[in-house]
Order: C-alpha cells, then structure tokens, then sequence
C-alpha cells in the first residue's frame, strides 16, 4: 500500500487542492475495491499543528497526523500556496527538512501549482524542470534561476520529483501519477469520473504573455517597450540592437538574462499576444488578424501560433470566440 501525505501548510493554502487530491486518491480505493482489488493508497493530512485556519479563517482543516508522527511516506503531495514566497516559506520551514528526509530515502514528492516555490525552497529543484502556473513564472525565475522553469508544460517528472502547471491542471497531474501506481485502467476511470482530459499535456493555450519588466537593465525595458508598442512593424535584431546603441551580441545577451527571452521569441510572443486578444473578440478572420500583428506568411504565422500556443490560429478562434462560432 502507498502511503500518500498531503500537507496541511500554514497559510492561504488551496483548499481545492487538499480536498481533491484526497478524494481523488480515496475514489482510487473505491474502484479498486469494486474490482475485488486491494486498496493501494492510505491517505493521510500532515501538519505542523492539529488544528489549522485556512483561507484567512473562512476554513479550517484538522490534520490527521503531525510530521514528527510520519517515519516514512512513500509519496508527498503540496497544495499551492497564495502568500508571498518568503513570508509562506518561513512559517513552515519545519515541513523542508522533513520533506528532504523523506525523499532522500526513497518518497516522492508533487508540487501543485505554485507550490513550486515552497519545493524549491528546499533545493530539491535545483537543475530539474518545473511546471508552475504560467502567471507566476517570472517570479519564480527571479527567486530560483538555479530551476529549469518550463512554463507551457502542465506538468513534469524529474527523479522521483512531480510538478505541475496553473490552477486546476493538478487534476492532469493526480491522474498520470495514478495511472503509473494503479495503472491506466484505473486512470481512464478517474479522469472519466473527475471529468479529466487525461492526456492533456501544456498550459500553453491558456497563457497570456507579460514580458519580464522586474529586472534593472533600462535600456532593454526601453527595447521591450518599443516592441509592445510596434509589434505590427517588422522588426530586426540588428535593427532593434543599434536603435539603442548595443551590439547585436551583447543586446542578445542583456536580453535573454534580463526577459528569460531570446529579441526573437519575444518580438514573436508579444505578436502572438496581440494576434490572439483579435482572433478572441470580433469577426475578423485568420489572414487578417495575421497582417495586422506584422505577419505576410500565413505558414510562418501559423507554425509560429501554434509552436506558442499548442493550438493552431483557427483552433485558437473556435475555442475562444463565441461571435465566430456562432
């Protein structure tokens, strides 16, 4: 049997995912039981204390067990934290020698959302992919540039470690772990039940592009916003380099460390923004939301669109555009 510890942190935690994740992995046992299987999970809430508030005192979550009680879990799951990274990480550092302790010999661990901050708090990230919800992933390149952030991806595996992208895609995550514990039988009946598209695989469509505007280089602000400014324009490197009196090699440079972007991708990604907030409203069509985001090459537009969003220009207007459809 599998023991599973999902933690109780202390905290504006999401309740969402405490409650489905144990009901998830409880729902496992239930189908297995009406297989004549054995359950496979024992699902426990972990704490630092009993008795814990949460959602500013709207909920209150008792836990079942405290960590000095828990000697050995075979998989840890952490629930998305809404608090400042620093403030959230201090009041449950107790919770980041344990979790080191229980991996070390031989637990897993998952990060729902952005609980990623709080496991790469204990430097189990370090050089591993990560997946957290896309509105945080500036941030969290800032706070851990040590962590392979891939933030089109809704979830990753890396050593035994599970991390997954935005909001509700920790479902996608609950359900490939269950189908590599119980297997893909067992999977399809949660995702059937839970209403789960169980290969869904990137968070992309659902990303909205914010250029990386905390850092201090100045002039490379200045060559952001020239760009969100004249996206419709055709705009080179060469161009854009002596337009602020840097070489192309050392504007590239400043560029990629200060935006986590290449000049290129993010000339095309705030092209792609622009391109997608017209295709969303209105009736105009593919070709013309094309021209006037700067493209003349409806393949270029189109694998470009597609390689940033995962969904093709009219894919992208069908799902989103009611006028359209309709």
């Amino acid at each position: 049997m599998k023991h599973v510890s999902i933690l109780i942190l202390k905290g504006h935690t999401s309740v969402v995912n405490i409650e489905g994740s144990h009901q998830i992995f409880n729902d496992v046992n239930n189908i297995l039981k009406n297989m004549n299987k054995p359950p496979l999970f024992k699902v426990e809430l972990v704490g630092l204390s009993k008795e814990n508030s949460q959602r500013n005192g709207l909920f209150k979550i008792d836990a079942d067990v405290l960590i000095d009680d828990v000697k050995k879990t075979d998989l840890i799951i952490i629930p998305a934290i809404h608090s400042d990274p620093k403030t959230m990480t201090q009041a449950n550092a107790p919770f980041i020698p344990w979790i080191i302790k229980q991996y070390n010999a031989g637990a897993e661990v998952a990060s729902l959302c952005i609980a990623s901050f709080f496991l790469a708090a204990t430097g189990l990230l370090d050089g591993k992919q990560c997946a957290t919800h896309w509105a945080s992933a500036n941030d969290f390149r800032n706070i851990f540039p040590d962590v392979n952030l891939v933030d089109d991806k809704i979830m990753t595996e890396e050593d035994g470690i599970y991390t997954s992208g935005g909001a509700y895609s920790f479902t996608n995550l609950l359900v490939y772990i269950i189908e590599k514990y119980a297997g893909r039988d067992v999977a399809v009946m949660i995702a059937k039940m839970f209403m789960i598209d169980i290969d869904r695989i990137s968070q992309s469509p659902f990303i909205i592009f914010e250029g990386q505007k905390t850092h201090a280089d100045e002039p490379i602000k200045q060559a952001q916003q020239y760009i969100e400014n004249n996206f419709e324009e055709k705009i080179t490197v060469d161009q854009h380099a002596s337009m602020f009196a840097l070489g192309r090699r050392n504007m590239e440079r400043r560029f990629k460390k200060a935006t986590a972007n290449t000049v290129t991708e993010y000339i095309q990604r705030v092209k792609i923004e622009a391109a997608k907030k017209n295709l969303e409203k209105g009736r105009k069509n593919v070709n013309e939301v094309m021209y006037e985001v700067g493209y003349n090459d409806t393949k270029a537009f189109r694998n470009v669109f597609k390689r940033i969003t995962g969904l093709s220009p009219v894919e992208y207007r069908s799902k989103y555009n009611k006028e359209a459809v309709a």
